[in-house]
């Protein structure tokens, strides 16, 4: 991504100047979207009130898409948005700050003005080691048995057979015949002489070395493992950190976590500031992080399974079975997934991905993942809308066979909690979404604070959708990531039937429901406290639409 792409100007989605019956448009929702968090308008978004009105409550997507924004798709943000987008992503890896801003003012602005709920998701850079540049500004080729130098000497120009790695120490304990892999197979060399901290090395796999390419050394046919000390989190990513909060984001993808101290750290952080709504999102893609995957998980709101950087230090075979661990592991501790890179690779330049990438998509949706990615596909890529529309149909086509075939009864449950007060609200969703599916119901209504009951619920991948209705903001854009949760503001009341009546005028006021439509209820224990404060009242009941 161009660092000087950071002007307004690269954002007509920002431009001020637009017609007077735009301003008009753009006021009229202003004021609806202030009216739903101030005077007690019930919202949904514009998404799925659409989706839900052409297909009705069973033809809802479940698996939630989330795409990376960079310079292919500022444009075409509002069609990004209509197009299924829930959470947009913003990689402080590339680019300059202010295009970091603008993007995200951009996104914040769809919410705001055209009644979509799209969640800001940021990443932070991570102490990325090993990364080697040759200088220019597109790829360049390995061939058989070329020689190379890499080393850490910075110069101000590009020189032919040399690539500049990031850190000084990068060849310590490094042998000579031992293998160095570029971006987990682009290109292999084998190491022929050590040169202080160079190495000069012999291409004996040729392939295309992109900049800033990945390195990892072999030996033996295993990875060279070596600590460097370096903190997880740097000067850099904190800076970020803040730059993001400044920004008003919703989730935060802690890049090369290494243990669930890297999570704690930052939530600890975060509630000093009183930031606790922020959701952490740890990425899975080093052998370290695999090692600590469990308490990784418990630790954080939820997992970016990054099969690019993975695949650097994981042989690819192992890839797909390791994928599919971490997704189900997820579910068990009931945090989201996120199954992230080269989903739809070819599409960066064609408009038609090949049919090993479709089946990959269908492959993560069959396993319940909570959200597939678009990373360079979106972000840099000829076809970002087309990449979305392959990633929606995909997902919708495998969750109708996966319902057809009834997986979810295949699914095991793992008790989550300890303390009663918990261990009801679990066996609460459990049985729900027993009944929901034995009985067939048109959809699950939920009345959650905060969204635990909605990702209890979301965690027995119901065959119905979850409409999860929520009066704080940050729950709802919380809930962007559970799979099969429709989220939406509702000013709640004590009164499940009070509840209830406000929801169906909402939908009816919508199209969105019709008289005779089946609808399980389930209640949040924070909104139905009739006794002391450690009293759990919660209920399960089935409703008619009259």
């Amino acid at each position: 991504m161009a660092a000087n792409a950071g002007t307004t100007s690269s954002f007509p989605y920002l431009v001020a100047g637009s017609s007077p019956a735009a301003r008009r448009h753009g006021a009229a929702h202003r004021i609806r979207a202030s009216a739903a968090g101030t005077t007690g308008e019930a919202a949904m978004d514009v998404v799925s009130e659409a989706e839900l009105r052409e297909k009705g409550f069973m033809g809802m997507r479940k698996t939630k898409l989330v795409c990376t924004v960079g310079p292919a798709c500022v444009e075409a943000l509002p069609a990004l948005a209509r197009g299924g987008m829930g959470v947009a992503r913003v990689n402080l890896c590339h680019g300059g700050r202010e295009w970091h801003r603008a993007a995200m003012r951009a996104v914040r602005r769809l919410n705001d003005e055209e009644g979509f709920c799209v969640s800001l998701m940021v990443d932070t850079e991570g102490s990325q080691l090993l990364v080697a540049d040759h200088g220019g500004a597109t790829s360049v080729k390995a061939e058989d048995y070329s020689e190379w130098l890499f080393t850490n000497k910075k110069t101000d120009e590009a020189h032919p057979f040399t690539m500049h790695v990031n850190f000084e120490k990068f060849s310590d304990g490094i042998l000579v015949g031992d293998e160095l892999v570029i971006d987990g197979g682009m290109a292999t060399f084998v190491v022929t002489e050590k040169i202080g901290n160079d190495l000069r090395c012999k291409c004996t796999d040729p392939g295309l070395l992109l900049p800033r390419a990945k390195l990892s050394f072999w030996r033996n046919g295993k990875l060279v493992e070596r600590s460097f000390g370096l903190p997880t989190l740097s000067a850099k990513d904190w800076a970020d950190i803040e730059f993001g909060i400044a920004e008003g984001v919703d989730c935060i993808a802690l890049s090369f976590v290494k243990d669930d101290n890297d999570i704690k750290q930052l939530k600890a952080y975060l509630s000093r500031r009183s930031l606790e709504h922020i959701k952490i999102f740890a990425k899975i893609e080093s052998l370290e992080s695999l090692k600590n995957l469990k308490d990784i998980i418990k630790a954080s709101d939820g997992v970016m399974v990054a099969r690019g950087d993975l695949g650097v230090q994981i042989p690819l075979e192992q890839i797909p079975a390791i994928q599919e661990s971490i997704v189900t592991l997820c579910r068990h501790l009931n945090k989201p997934v996120i199954v992230a890179s080269q989903l739809l690779e070819s599409i960066v330049e064609y408009p038609t991905p090949t049919r090993a990438e479709v089946a990959d998509v269908s492959e993560a949706v069959r396993q319940y993942a909570d959200a597939v990615m678009l990373s360079a596909e979106s972000a840099i890529g000829a076809y970002p809308q087309k990449a979305l529309s392959v990633l929606r149909v995909a997902s919708e086509r495998m969750e109708s066979w996966s319902r057809e075939e009834s997986m979810q009864k295949l699914l095991p449950q793992h008790q989550l909690a300890i303390a009663l007060p918990d261990r009801i609200s679990e066996q609460i969703c459990n049985c729900a979404v027993e009944m929901a599916n034995n009985l067939a119901v048109d959809a699950i209504f939920v009345y959650t604070k905060h969204g635990h009951m909605a990702s209890l619920l979301s965690r027995n991948r119901p065959n119905p959708p979850i409409l999860a209705f929520t009066d704080d903001a940050h729950s709802r854009k919380g809930m962007n990531l559970y799979w099969g949760v429709i989220p939406l503001h509702l000013p709640l009341s004590d009164s499940m039937e009070d509840n209830f009546k406000k929801t169906i005028t909402l939908m009816k006021s919508k199209d969105s429901v019709k008289p005779g439509d089946t609808i399980l209820l389930v209640s949040d224990s924070d909104l139905n406290r009739p006794c002391a404060a450690t009293s759990v009242f919660q209920s399960i009941q089935v409703r008619l639409v009259d």
